[in-house]
């Protein structure tokens, strides 16, 4: 699914009016009809409705519902925020098609409750035609009290573009937001109904066709937004002649010690992911144990001086473990030893494989991210969670959270290198500028080793021949498709990263079956 911002559908409907022989009329009159249809399926041909408008357009598509509704049968009023007088162009004109017995004109704070709180508390439907996407400011007054009493009423809300108070770009709340049932958007989904927090007030989104020309749709600068049946399109099938030399072999460079659970997950997750064999090498101090660990996964132990983590002294070893490999991944459990950060920068120098860093991998980079221009391999796929990332940019937390788009997509421009930006809805940029956003997981993956279940994912699909941009978008989904797979079986709380590995297999079969 294409998401783009609201900015670009703003431009999207001037290009239409201006320069398609489409008015504003028309697609008014579209969007308030996909709206009225909707509800008609939903809630059926009678009922009783109140629209909550405001004096712009998003308000003119609630006075073509109120409108539509009522002529199908549905008892309508329609409560507006403004004076008649500051409603104009499109939206007065669609206005002046209502009955004068629905019209409620409501302009002081404090009268919505005094006057209309029984009429919305036993609506059988409200309809949020307040604020729409051009929103930047925070809601307040009239609309603020509009808000919080829609939310009060209990009652099913179906909102009109984008839930009012949400921004249609960044998905923040701007004081206060409307919690729909169900959003009516038109032509694309944007950003604010995909992105956190205003993923959780949209309810269930349709996105709805208002007469946009096609070839407008195709120009529209966005994001793909990842879910199942795109996922599912992109797993390949497999050939019932195969064997495992046909999905590829992966050299893992993982643990020390206290950490052999790290190295151990990613190997595992691979394995589980489809990967034909796994070569997992580690400190020879910890080696015993991973053994112990991977039974599937094949080990090498790594010399590390009786110290426990890599030193450069493994170097050689790696160099000979490259034959004959797929693609490698570095980085879960190997610690912050200075020695080790020299290791992972001398890799990233000679490695020409498909490369995943993640980790203390990343943090490796971050003290000398200058070591990416002097990269080997060309496809080359960081792994980070916030923190990581912001040490890569030498920023902070906060100051990430506020563009985690547009930042991920200028780092992997500018490093020339696939970025995995780790949250919920995760951000997977490309060097060539595409992004796209991811719509599996949920809140159990807030614990350890999951960082590592996705590293032995991306690592398993790049050394099964998939390119970087689908190994990291498919193994972003995967992984939390399969966390959401296991949280439908036994709830959010408790999740851990062994049981999401386990449930693998389970999330690429339900994939094919889409």
């Amino acid at each position: 699914m294409r998401v783009i911002s609201a900015e670009t559908m703003q431009e999207l409907d001037r290009q239409t009016i201006n320069g398609c022989g489409i008015t504003g009329r028309q697609l008014m009159e579209n969007a308030g009809q996909s709206c009225a249809e909707e509800i008609i399926a939903e809630f059926g041909l009678q009922g009783r409705a109140v629209v909550m408008a405001g004096k712009g357009n998003n308000g003119g598509d609630g006075y073509v519902i109120a409108r539509l509704l009522g002529e199908k049968g549905w008892d309508v009023k329609v409560i507006i925020l403004a004076e008649r007088e500051q409603i104009s162009g499109d939206a007065a004109l669609n206005l002046e098609m209502l009955p004068c017995s629905v019209i409620n004109y409501c302009t002081g704070e404090g009268q919505l409750s005094g006057r209309y709180m029984e009429e919305l508390f036993q609506a059988d439907l409200i309809v949020d035609a307040l604020l729409g996407t051009g929103l930047s400011s925070a809601v307040s007054g009239i609309y603020l009290e509009a808000v919080d009493l829609m939310n009060a009423s209990w009652r099913p809300v179906v909102s009109v573009d984008i839930p009012s108070g949400i921004h249609g770009t960044t998905g923040k709340v701007l004081g206060s937001a409307v919690r729909a049932s169900i959003t009516v958007t038109f032509a694309f989904a944007k950003l604010g109904h995909v992105l956190y927090p205003g993923a959780e007030y949209t309810g269930r989104l349709v996105v709805a066709d208002i007469g946009i020309p096609p070839e407008l749709m195709k120009s529209a600068s966005g994001c793909d937004f990842q879910n199942a049946d795109a996922m599912g399109n992109m797993l390949h099938r497999r050939d019932r002649q195969a064997h495992k030399g046909h999905f590829g072999h992966c050299l893992i460079i993982a643990g020390s010690t206290g950490k052999t659970g790290a190295a151990a997950l990613a190997a595992n997750s691979a394995v589980r992911s489809g990967s034909g064999l796994i070569t997992l090498a580690a400190p020879a101090t910890i080696h015993a144990v991973l053994e112990m660990k991977t039974t599937e996964a094949m080990t090498v132990p790594l010399p590390d001086s009786g110290k426990g983590h890599l030193t450069n002294s493994a170097f050689p070893v790696i160099e000979k473990l490259l034959t004959g490999k797929d693609a490698v991944a570095i980085g879960p459990g190997i610690d912050r030893h200075p020695e080790t950060f020299a290791l992972v920068r001398k890799l990233v120098e000679t490695v020409a494989l498909p490369l995943v860093i993640d980790a203390d991998g990343l943090n490796a980079l971050a003290e000398d991210i200058s070591v990416l221009k002097r990269k080997k391999s060309k496809r080359i796929i960081l792994t980070p969670h916030p923190g990581e990332m912001a040490r890569l940019l030498g920023s902070s937390i906060p100051e990430l959270e506020t563009s985690r788009i547009a930042i991920a997509q200028e780092f992997a421009s500018s490093h020339g290198v696939f970025l995995v930006l780790k949250g919920a809805r995760t951000i997977i940029a490309s060097p060539s500028g595409d992004v796209a956003i991811n719509g599996s997981g949920n809140p159990g993956m807030a614990s350890g080793g999951m960082g590592d279940v996705l590293t032995g994912i991306i690592v398993s699909l790049l050394g099964q021949g998939y390119a970087a941009w689908d190994a990291g978008r498919l193994g972003v989904f995967l992984h939390g498709y399969a966390a959401d797979m296991v949280a439908e079986e036994k709830g959010e709380i408790g999740i851990n990263a062994s049981d999401v590995l386990e449930m693998l297999p389970h999330a690429c079969h339900k994939l094919l079956k889409n």
